[in-house]
């Protein structure tokens, strides 16, 4: 009996030697996995906010410029063609359907992309070189607006 003991008490201090290295292997990827995702999270918050901030600079563009036509429409109700007018309200029905509250609106992606053509079809309309890069920018050819 007293050699089975021995034997029993050797197999222990190997099994934990041999557990050493799954122990600490699990260890190691319990503490990776807390702090990515302690840091994953604040990358998400700020790649949120900055993409949040695009979108809205560029929402707010076009919001501008509908406000600016609808009040020369006031002023002047035949100061753009019909089809231009057409296409001013299409692309302030867009702008009112965005859903600024919630990004992960499957929409987004088709609205924004809606507006843009729009806009640019209403320029190329108008002869106007106006885009839309964070900024806008101006050619300097033709009829072109700087901002």
């Amino acid at each position: 009996m007293a050699s089975r003991q021995s034997n029993s008490t050797a197999e222990d201090i190997f099994d934990s030697s041999l557990n050493l290295e799954e122990t600490l292997l699990k260890q190691g990827y319990d503490e990776g996995y807390a702090d990515g995702l302690v840091s994953g999270k604040e990358e998400g918050r700020q790649v949120g906010l900055k993409t949040g901030f695009e979108v809205g600079q560029e929402l707010g563009f076009y919001r501008g410029f509908i406000d600016i036509w609808n009040s020369a429409i006031r002023v002047d109700p035949t100061c753009f063609s019909p089809r231009v007018l057409k296409s001013i309200k299409q692309m302030e029905e867009l702008l009112t359907k965005y859903p600024v509250s919630d990004p992960e609106d499957e929409s987004v992606t088709e609205i924004m992309d809606s507006l843009r053509l729009k806009f640019r079809a209403i320029c190329a309309t108008l002869n106007w070189k106006v885009e839309f890069d964070g900024h806008s920018k101006a050619s300097d050819s033709g009829n072109s607006i700087g901002f």
